[in-house]
């Protein structure tokens, strides 16, 4: 992000009380709860500064607190069956200004009771606001005929106006247009909004001066509110999730992996570097990674610290671990190739997991390059798969989790 770039906060209103489906951000679809998966997808978006989940229920805030989000502890009046989404963000807002001493100028509403949300959308609305517009929300397609029982609708429908019994909204009952010959309607996604923070706070509502719409995929479309929306999410996740479409949400198991390759600043730690007065360098590492790694190797996959640094605690972190290295490494994409042909490996077999721009040489040429949470824009963006979890934060032991699943404990 540019020093010019705007502040830009993503508020997932998430409350524990749910009538139609219990606990329902909680529910999972494709394996991963509601309120993590709209985490998940916030974290990747290119240009989101922080993401927010607010809520008022522990379990909620622990599992957002688990995929990368900051919790809001949302008060229980503002958390009541009547209560409003906008209220929810209003107050996020507050408490994040507070927190970090700089209010956010774009704020963004994201639902994650729509399980199909991408980073796409969210992206989406952000630079529409960003650009210029005053607020924007995900639209789709919809060649739909609308009717409403009673009076006809004020969209242009029936004409006579009947008291009684069916009449056109989006159009006249007595006039069937050809697809082509209608106007495009475009449907309200509920899955994401964008607004001008300043814009926002004076109208109290969501739409406001120039609203942009931004088209997404209509097969993605579905909110969750009762049991039988959650039955079909379900059903969808292993076609909307999977595939090679390269999102957060499709993630590597056992069978897509032969070999995991890592990068060590930024990604096994923080970024940081403490230097004493004799200039000898330390970094802070997560035991949780240790853990993960030790579980690949012994799973049998082949692990391989890959970095630029000559550094000799690069070197003593592989030999704790008791995996092999290759550092001062100027070209880290044709050291990785010819580690691949040493170990008769394919390269789109290959798991590489990076933080900056260096690492994208090495991104193109694996099948699963994967960013941590905390990585520069441009390498999420490239990323087939981003982790929850920031670099030197247990970001390794997440990837483990995916391709061990419950070998993994």
């Amino acid at each position: 992000m540019s020093p010019n770039s705007p502040a830009v906060l993503a508020v997932i209103p998430a409350r524990g009380g749910s009538k139609g489906v219990p606990a329902k951000n909680l529910a999972t679809v494709g394996g991963v709860p509601l309120v993590v998966r709209a985490v998940r997808e916030c974290l990747a978006a290119r240009g989101v500064t922080h993401t927010v989940v607010s809520t008022d229920d522990e379990a909620i805030a622990e599992a957002a607190r688990g995929a990368g989000a900051e919790v809001v502890r949302r008060p229980a009046g503002i958390a009541g069956d009547t209560a409003t989404s906008e209220a929810a963000v209003l107050h996020a807002m507050d408490v994040h200004a507070e927190r970090h001493g700089r209010a956010a100028e774009v704020v963004l509403l994201v639902q994650c009771t729509s399980p199909f949300l991408t980073r796409e959308d969210v992206e989406g609305v952000a630079a529409a606001v960003a650009g210029g517009a005053d607020s924007a929300l995900t639209v789709a397609p919809f060649h739909g005929f609308v009717w409403r029982d009673g009076a006809a609708g004020d969209l242009g429908g029936d004409s006579e106006g009947a008291a009684d019994g069916g009449n056109g909204v989006n159009h006249d009952k007595a006039y069937r247009p050809r697809r082509q010959d209608r106007p495009q309607d475009l449907l309200e996604t509920g899955a994401a909004y964008a607004m001008r923070a300043d814009g926002f706070r004076e109208a109290g509502h969501r739409f406001f001066g120039r609203t942009e719409l931004v088209r997404t995929d209509p097969a993605r479309v579905l909110e969750v509110d009762d049991p039988h929306d959650l039955a079909r999410a379900r059903a969808l996740a292993p076609l909307l999730d999977g595939g090679t479409d390269g999102r957060p949400g499709a993630l590597p198991a056992r069978d897509d992996v032969d070999a995991v390759v890592l990068d060590f600043d930024g990604t096994q730690t923080d970024d940081r570097v403490y230097v004493d007065s004799d200039g000898r360098e330390t970094v802070a590492v997560h035991r949780g990674d240790g853990l993960g790694i030790a579980a690949l190797r012994r799973a049998g996959l082949p692990l391989l610290i890959l970095s630029t640094e000559e550094n000799p605690v690069v070197a003593a972190r592989a030999r704790k671990l008791r995996i092999p290295v290759l550092h001062g490494v100027d070209r880290k994409d044709l050291a990785l190739k010819q580690w691949c042909e040493e170990q008769g490996i394919a390269p789109e077999r290959v798991l590489y997991v990076g933080n900056d721009v260096n690492d994208l040489p090495c991104f193109g040429l694996v099948g699963w390059p994967v960013a941590v949470a905390s990585a520069h824009d441009v390498v999420r963006g490239a990323a087939r798969a981003v982790t929850s979890t920031p670099g030197g934060a247990g970001a390794i032991r997440e990837i483990a989790s995916w391709i061990l699943g419950k070998e993994l404990s």
